[in-house]
């Protein structure tokens, strides 16, 4: 394992081992001073290390500062957690002070007929803070965009309207054993405030505490049996502002809440789902990591097939899976498959089931291909006679989504990424959250929607003749 060091722009150190798999990336907190665990990853996605599901390892223009694929959290050279503490009715001297003081943290809850109670947050000398949200601003982390499946640069993302907040959701971690890190919907900005506005969904507990929800809401799922090669699907929750855990609202964004869950916890566990409405996250554990493969694994196991020497079926042409660098332009080698049956081609321009004149207008192969995909062309499996879509194969590149260290024998069905099967059939099986009210599977190293009876295909390559 080779051991890397991260500069974090808050001036923190970042001690981490890689731990990667093909489609997958994860970093690994490995010094005492880190915590064991996190992994955020875009998608789908999803670490003492976060990674964002859709981005296969990178963003489109590169990781760069705040704004990456995957984030790693350590220990901070100074505690910067709080904890709530006094509560100020409505138009006090008190409230006032607390909102406009910005050495003061505070959540602002307005009520009805502009009542607003606001509650004092203090120093809390044994968490960390880590904050997550679309804003570039300097409390945010872990600065977070809507994924767009299929996208293929950050510029495809622009004339969406986000609705990704501004300052999502925020991570607190102990500084000390067991580094038990718990997260709460909501970010305190710059001026050390969260303001829930009088549309948002908020009440008084029993207790006379407030609590409330952000308009669209942080979803939480955990795994079952942990994010392991026996991980089940576990159940979509919604995160309260102070933490607390309640079924799902009607729509995203409906004013009236769930229904408490109190036997369940906001605590993050390896494998935890964290849905932003427009960005999905994975959070793991250095544990967990501990039992991922590497980069270098994952490009073993690349060089691993290459050295196989796979045939086309048809060409008899030797085909090769590109470097994990280059992971966009398919190039002259690059395996292709039938995603009805799993065979395994080079490229070819015959067999299509639309249009076939237009295959042979002179332009550019690559066109072809691009324009093949977005329309879906249906081709003919010349070795079954299936008929179904025909697309490239790209290896996983994201580590930390893959449950083990198998090759990588199955691909996701529309889009072709490869992963282990059992990283496939885990992914086949989890509901991710789509738009305000809808669920439904998709591939992690791009987002793309799964489609087909499981969702994925095990491949059938060909071994060369001599």
């Amino acid at each position: 394992m080779v051991t890397h060091t991260h500069t974090h722009n808050t001036g923190m150190s970042v001690n981490s081992q890689q731990v990667l798999l093909p489609a997958l990336g994860t970093l690994l907190a490995s010094n005492m001073a880190s915590y064991p665990l996190v992994f955020l990853s875009l998608s789908l996605c999803l670490s003492r290390s976060v990674s964002l599901f859709r981005y296969n390892g990178s963003l489109p223009n590169g990781d760069r500062g705040r704004r990456k694929s995957r984030f790693s959290l350590s220990k901070r050279p100074k505690a910067n957690g709080v904890k709530p503490s006094t509560v100020h009715a409505a138009c006090t001297a008190q409230a006032a002070k607390a909102i406009s003081n910005k050495d003061q943290h505070s959540i602002s809850y307005t009520l009805y007929r502009g009542q607003t109670v606001v509650v004092e947050y203090t120093h809390d000398n044994n968490t960390d803070m880590f904050q997550i949200g679309r804003s570039t601003e300097s409390p945010i982390d872990f600065v977070v965009t809507d994924t767009v499946a299929g996208s293929q640069s950050n510029s495809d993302t622009q004339s969406v309207q986000s609705t990704i907040s501004r300052f999502a959701c925020r991570v607190m971690c102990q500084r000390t054993p067991p580094y038990t890190a718990r997260i709460y919907a909501a970010g305190f900005d710059s001026s050390k405030n969260i303001f829930l506005g009088e549309k948002a969904a908020k009440w008084k507990t029993c207790d006379g505490q407030m609590d409330g929800l952000t308009t669209n809401g942080v979803l939480v799922m955990h795994p079952r049996h942990g994010f392991t090669e026996d991980s089940k699907p576990g159940v979509w929750r919604e995160i309260s502002v102070c933490g607390n855990v309640f079924t799902l609202r009607e729509t995203r964004s409906a004013q009236q809440r769930g229904k408490m869950v109190e036997a369940e916890s906001q605590e993050l566990v390896d494998g935890s789902l964290i849905d932003l409405c427009g960005a999905t996250l994975l959070w793991r554990t250095a544990e967990g990591l501990s039992r991922t493969p590497t980069i270098k694994h994952l490009e073993a196991l690349r060089q691993e097939i290459n050295a196989a020497r796979p045939q086309c079926p048809v060409g008899f042409n030797t085909l090769a899976f590109p470097s994990m660098r280059r992971k966009d332009t398919p190039d002259e080698k690059q395996p292709w498959v039938y995603l009805q049956c799993g065979h395994v081609h080079g490229y070819h321009n015959w067999g299509s089931h639309r249009d076939r004149d237009r295959l042979d207008r002179d332009r550019d192969r690559l066109d072809r291909d691009q324009e093949e995909r977005e329309q879906g062309w249906s081709r003919e499996c010349p070795m079954c006679r299936a008929t179904g879509p025909y697309v490239p194969l790209w290896l996983g590149c994201e580590a930390s989504f893959y449950l083990d260290t198998a090759p990588p024998t199955h691909a996701f069905s529309p889009c072709g990424h490869v992963c282990s099967e059992k990283t496939a059939v885990f992914w086949s099986q989890i509901p991710l959250p789509h738009g305000t009210h809808t669920f439904h599977a998709s591939c992690p190293f791009c987002a793309q929607q799964l489609s087909g009876e499981q969702g994925y295909v095990r491949l059938i390559f060909q071994g060369p003749l001599d």
